[in-house]
């Protein structure tokens, strides 16, 4: 039997950020607030998602709808339920859409018949929570079935689709044409970039939002160094004393947590010393990642002569406990595998950690030690929708090396937030990349502080929010939900009164809603 998750998600005044924004930005905020408290009287806010935790969409979605619930506006989230081979196809859409084979199983009528029953269930029991003219956002493939059912049953949906590709091949085509049909009468798409927005996709249905974080959360507020050390001791990821801080932190409810759990680390030897640089990765255990890749060029590239005898730390989480991501477990081991084959030397220089996901504050506590520890935090993906890593490292004033892909591009402008390397498969660049950071620490902590400013104007939940007001006045100025008014235009009511980042405004300009931040 199929059980809906409900997750329980906190209340936040979205007044404690006005610290960090300007306040022309915060008045727009708490303006939208209001607007969308009056228009959503009565009705819910759904977010309907495929995990509580793992993966970017997990991260954003508890702040976004606590600010939510702050403003007075009644924000739930659903998580559905699905089985392995559910999502062993739902992996395969995720592949698919990024443009790579994913191992080549295919996305044929048996796939498609598995994955309507598992979405038929999950409907039968949404219908029983969500009311017609409700707001229900479905995040990603794994969700994108459920459209057709919640329209009929009289619901306002929108899709966020956070994943995709710059460059459209015969795998993206074979992703969207499965979706595709599910995706025909929702009356708004949501993108991360205009160029992941597919050709069949009306213009005036879609949107480009880029993610967010929290800089109060688990995972990105302010630690000390002392309590930095005390974590990543405690964790197993450094050695050194630790009597000048305890291992705490506070979680999004404002009471104080401590880091209790331990990593599960594979190593050769002991732990780094404090006092030596950690060039980090942290990521889901996905092949898109290329751990293999940051692995090799690390160790042909980065040898004992770097500054201190840098190590390397490739972090993620528990293989086990990521429920839609069954790749996890395989990829760990293959990397585990390769790890095994490098020299001794190598080994002891690099280090795989599973980090424990049984309280995700804790875990997001220990990614935030470890990020604002690392002398480099890279993120070398060969494609990326959007790296949160990226913008997590960035807030924390880290120099980061990423590949030019994806979402990436307009995060970071090469040699000022941090640096690119153009393509992802080039690990010669990539070690060099990450030994110049490493030799030149004045350069790389300029990169730190611009990526910091980069990342407080541009990629603070705010934002985010503000966008989702405009969004839903968009698609709610339809005169019937899913059509086109009579002159084939939407209300452009508010669209223009966020600002767009360098560069954002010209990928692909007039593909979607002109509401890129």
């Amino acid at each position: 039997m199929t059980h809906v998750q409900a997750i329980p998600v906190t209340s936040l005044a979205l007044a404690r950020i006005s610290s960090l924004v300007d306040s022309d930005q915060m008045r727009a905020a708490e303006e939208a607030a209001q607007i969308a408290r009056a228009r959503l009287a009565g009705r819910v806010f759904w977010s309907v998602s495929s995990t509580a935790r793992g993966g970017g969409v997990a991260e954003m979605l508890p702040t976004l709808i606590a600010y939510a619930r702050g403003a007075g506006i009644d924000a739930r989230w659903l998580v559905i339920e699905g089985t392995p081979d559910f999502f062993r196809v739902t992996k395969r859409l995720h592949h698919a859409l990024h443009g790579s084979g994913g191992g080549g199983t295919p996305l044929g009528d048996a796939e498609r018949n598995l994955y309507d029953d598992v979405l038929r269930a999950n409907a039968k029991e949404l219908e029983g929570i969500i009311r017609p003219h409700d707001v229900v956002v479905l995040h990603d493939p794994q969700t994108a079935g459920l459209a057709p059912h919640l329209i009929r049953h009289g619901a306002v949906v929108i899709w966020r689709c956070h994943i995709g590709s710059d460059q459209p091949n015969e795998q993206t085509e074979l992703g969207w044409s499965f979706l595709r049909p599910y995706l025909t009468d929702i009356p708004a798409l949501v993108f991360s970039r205009a160029a992941y927005i597919p050709p069949w996709c009306e213009r005036e249905r879609t949107a480009i939002i880029q993610p967010s974080i929290d800089p109060f959360s688990a995972k990105n507020q302010e630690l000390d160094e002392g309590t930095v050390r005390a974590i990543l001791v405690h964790a197993g990821l450094v050695e050194g004393p630790s009597d000048d801080g305890l291992p705490t932190f506070f979680r999004a409810d404002g009471t104080p947590g401590r880091v209790d759990r331990q990593a599960d680390i594979i190593r050769l030897g002991r732990a780094p010393s404090w006092d030596v640089p950690l060039v980090v990765q942290i990521s889901r255990w996905d092949p898109l990642k290329d751990h293999l890749g940051v692995m090799q060029g690390f160790a042909e590239l980065v040898d004992g002569t770097a500054p201190a005898g840098a190590e390397l730390v490739l972090a993620g989480p528990n293989v086990n406990a990521v429920a839609d991501d069954p790749e996890g477990a395989a990829v760990f081991n293959e990397i585990l595998g390769a790890w095994r084959q490098l020299s001794h030397a190598d080994r002891r220089r690099i280090h795989l950690v599973n980090l424990p996901m049984t309280d995700a504050e804790e875990n997001a506590a220990i990614v935030n030690a470890l990020q604002r520890h690392a002398a480099v935090v890279v993120q070398k993906s060969l494609h990326e929708g959007f790296g949160l890593t990226v913008t997590e490292a960035m807030w924390k004033g880290r120099p980061v090396v990423a590949s030019a892909t994806g979402g990436i591009q307009d995060q970071i402008a090469d040699g000022i937030h941090g640096l690119l390397v153009v393509d992802p498969y080039d690990l010669r660049a990539f070690g060099a990349a990450v030994r110049r950071l490493l030799e030149d620490r004045p350069f790389a902590e300029q990169l730190g502080c611009n990526a910091r400013q980069r990342a407080r104007v541009e990629y603070l939940g705010v934002r985010h929010l503000l966008q989702y007001e405009q969004l839903l006045a968009h698609v709610e100025s339809w005169p019937e939900l899913g059509q086109l008014s009579a002159d084939g235009s939407l209300d452009q009511r508010g669209v223009d009164t966020v600002e767009a980042p360098d560069g954002a405004a010209d990928a692909e300009a007039g593909r979607g809603v002109s509401d890129d931040p």
